[in-house]
């Protein structure tokens, strides 16, 4: 089973290296138009994988994704009064 794993967002300059990227991780997502990919590796091991990924040249920039530590339970979240009496009426 997967542990935690965390998302990386790699800018390159050409998408001719990006199969190089497997290497570090799953390769999630490789936009052609915008020019980067989406990696996924293990949550320990993204600071290390970023100074690896960061030494290349053909790489512009490197984020981390911050989904795992965004809070994803809302609170003081009510519903429209206009939409709770249209759900009641069936409409």
């Amino acid at each position: 089973m997967l542990g935690q794993r965390q998302g990386i967002i790699v800018w390159l300059y050409s998408l001719k290296q990006a199969k190089m990227l497997r290497k570090f991780g799953n390769v999630h997502f490789v936009s052609k138009r915008l020019k980067y990919v989406v990696l996924y590796c293990d949550l320990e091991d993204v600071e290390t994988i970023m100074k690896k990924i960061e030494n290349y040249s053909f790489v512009k920039k490197v984020e981390p994704s911050f989904k795992p530590f965004l809070k994803t339970e809302y609170e003081n979240s009510k519903p429209d009064k206009a939409k709770e009496y249209d759900y009641r009426m069936g409409i």
